[in-house]
């Protein structure tokens, strides 16, 4: 029953977190900041904004995601600031991260370039104890691992120019395995390991009351397949949006925001994936809320609507 216990240790523990890909929301259209530490402060004035992800709704111990998203413009709009902590829990592990963002911007011709770093802690444990035991006396082999605190660092660019926006950048810089007879994470560098995401869309006017943006998301990890998302959305009035996504895993995205008022805006989005999963959940649920402490955004940058 121990090497059965073992095992599942190095299944469900995250031996490695290099290697992950950095999660992917519904809902970085509307704030890429999750992935580009160069958005930061991009909107103009202080935001704040919260999500909440529930994934393949229907199976045990599916992946939850709870963030908490603020950043504002400081020095004359030149320097972004920005904070972003992310709770996820899959099964019994839990895992919450801490990310400090900075950007900054320099005009190039007609629009305007972003540098962004983000720097963070992350930190993770395993409750063991919450796992049904079937045979008696295994509970004393589900001891609750400690918490364990790794650093991490990201980078990216971002640029803006009319109704175009492209941004690039690697959300984690830092690796780390986990070392099972020191019973802690080991510190990697492997920029062959880096994940790659380039993001970037075209707003397009369709008279005074619509607008349309399409755009696409490419992420990349050297060994492994070439993942990207293709979206389309439609904004109305300047105050409702809808739209779609498809994902080259599998999925389709149907996602709706509506701005209350100029400053309360709440979004929504439900993704089914037409793999094998599919067949066994619900699909995936998000929910977004964002208030803008402006009343109104007057930077220039398409992904304001």
């Amino acid at each position: 029953m121990k090497k059965i216990i073992y095992l599942l240790i190095l299944l469900a523990l995250p031996v490695t977190l290099l290697g992950q890909l950095t999660p992917v929301t519904n809902q970085y259209i509307l704030n890429p900041l999750t992935i580009n530490p160069a958005y930061a402060g991009n909107r103009g004035g202080l935001s704040v904004a919260a999500f909440y992800r529930q994934q393949w709704v229907g199976i045990p111990g599916s992946p939850s995601t709870m963030s908490l998203e603020l950043d504002a413009p400081v020095l004359s709009d030149k320097l972004g600031l920005g904070l972003v902590v992310v709770n996820d829990k899959i099964g019994v592990t839990k895992q919450t991260e801490a990310m400090t963002t900075y950007a900054f911007r320099i005009n190039v011709g007609d629009g305007m370039l972003a540098l962004g770093l983000g720097a963070g802690l992350v930190a993770t444990n395993t409750a063991w104890s919450d796992l049904i035991v079937l045979d008696p006396g295994d509970e004393y082999y589900l001891i609750d691992s400690r918490v364990f605190l790794v650093p991490d660092f990201s980078f990216g660019t971002f640029y803006t120019v009319k109704n175009f926006f492209v941004g690039f950048s690697i959300p984690r810089l830092l690796g780390y395995r986990f070392d099972f007879d020191k019973n802690k994470y080991a510190l990697k560098v492997e920029p062959g390991q880096y994940n790659y995401i380039l993001n970037a869309g075209y707003m397009i006017s369709m008279g005074p009351r619509a607008r349309f943006l399409p755009s696409a998301l490419v992420s990349y990890s050297v060994g492994d397949k070439l993942l990207y998302d293709a979206n389309a959305h439609f904004i109305l009035y300047d105050r409702f949006w809808i739209g779609a996504s498809y994902r080259s895993t599998g999925s389709v995205t149907a996602l709706a925001q509506f701005a209350i008022n100029n400053q309360l805006k709440v979004a929504y989005s439900y993704d089914f994936d037409f793999g094998k999963l599919g067949t066994y959940s619900n699909g995936s649920h998000e929910v977004m809320l964002r208030y803008e402490f402006r009343y109104k955004v007057d930077v220039i940058n398409p992904l304001i609507f």
